[in-house]
């Protein structure tokens, strides 16, 4: 079958998404469907890639967000969707793209809304607080679910937004590149570069924005300092409060090595002894699983879905315990911390979320309020 992937917000330094969909892509295309990937950029354009064909149509660029691009020309969408004629539609943001449930059921496409983001914990950072917050997320899920045939969330964090409405959406976690990230990508002279003799190098690899919530990777660094510990962080990313980030890091003293996007992370995540994941609305976490997979252990928010995908191999935290839950890892045998990280990254392959996504594929069937039967 021919699944026709639109997304916005994807660029050629972008992280999870794109790597979500770059390696969906490979896997449709390993099982012998067509996979055809529609997205904004600068100018129209065509490629045959090895996730399949990609489609760029022009978009504008969204101010203050770095250089990420959104599809507002629905007739050329359309214009495209009418060419390819797929079979499966498959949405990857259900703000600005929810009108192509519309288009799917209009012309007999079945259709799937991947959804990567929490409405509740975006509206819980940036909107209106108080109840009003749930109400409002309540309100754009149930379209969402009206909209499309079923609804892909990657963690049963993801699928409690949507469980409360009645509705059924499924899970399909996400995976790891096991082959690519391995903790025999440990280098041992990157490490004395970044942290020269201090005996602990911690990382943060993400996006520098609001919703990430970098800054608290900065206040952990400062308190296990204060507390003895001869840590030095570095921060992989890039993003609007870059500078400030930085700033805030040679006002205070602190050994924070900012390298902006890193191109190739694999040497990063297997080197560090722990990875900070403080973003508190993370719906899976692919940077994470990527660290554990190198065999790194990871600190993660306890308000995200980032506990059910790093188990037992790192440790969930609140703002104000992030210190604590370093301090936590490293008292652990180095070898038995990097064997636990591997270990659980072990249960998230490519192909067995490929698997899912194309077993869903192959069962939605439209019923009333837009569940899915399987």
């Amino acid at each position: 079958m021919l699944i026709a992937r639109v997304a916005n917000f994807v660029h050629a330094t972008s992280g999870g998404l794109r790597t979500a969909l770059r390696e969906l892509g490979r896997g449709y295309q390993a099982a012998g469907h067509e996979a055809v990937l529609i997205v904004p950029g600068a100018e129209a354009g065509e490629e045959e890639t090895p996730q399949g064909r990609v489609i760029t149509v022009p978009g504008p660029a969204v101010p203050g967000l770095g250089g990420y691009r959104v599809l507002l020309n629905h007739g050329a969408v359309r214009a495209v969707l009418r060419r390819l004629r797929p079979d499966r539609i498959e949405v990857h943001d259900r703000s600005t793209l929810r009108w192509l449930g519309g288009w799917a059921r209009e012309n007999g496409v079945r259709s799937m809304m991947v959804s990567h983001e929490s409405l509740d914990g975006l509206l819980r950072l940036f909107g209106p607080g108080g109840p009003a917050g749930p109400w409002a997320a309540d309100r754009l899920n149930a379209r969402t679910v009206a909209a499309f045939d079923t609804v892909v969330c990657t963690t049963g964090w993801a699928q409690r937004e949507f469980l409360r409405l009645g509705a059924a959406p499924v899970r399909v976690p996400l995976g790891v590149a096991l082959d690519r990230f391995s903790p025999a990508s440990r280098d041992a002279a990157l490490r004395t570069a970044l942290a020269g003799s201090a005996p602990v190098l911690l990382l943060h690899c993400g996006r520098l924005s609001a919703e990430k919530e970098p800054r608290l990777s900065l206040d952990t660094l400062a308190t296990l300092r204060a507390e003895g510990v001869d840590a030095v962080l570095a921060v992989a990313g890039d993003g609007p409060l870059r500078a400030d980030l930085s700033a805030a890091a040679e006002r205070r003293r602190l050994p924070a090595r900012f390298l902006g996007h890193v191109r190739d992370p694999r040497g990063l995540l297997a080197t560090a002894d722990v990875v900070l994941a403080p973003g508190p609305i993370e719906t899976f976490g692919l940077s994470a699983l990527e660290a554990l997979a190198s065999g790194t252990p990871a600190v993660v928010r306890s308000v995200s879905a980032l506990p059910e995908v790093v188990g037992p191999a790192g440790v969930a935290a609140g703002p104000d315990g992030f210190p604590a839950a370093v301090r936590e890892l490293l008292a652990r045998p180095a070898g038995e911390r990097r064997a636990a990280a591997r270990t659980q990254a072990e249960g998230f392959p490519w192909s067995k979320a490929v698997e899912g996504f194309l077993d869903v594929h192959a069962g939605v069937a439209a019923l009333p309020g837009g569940s899915a039967a399987r």
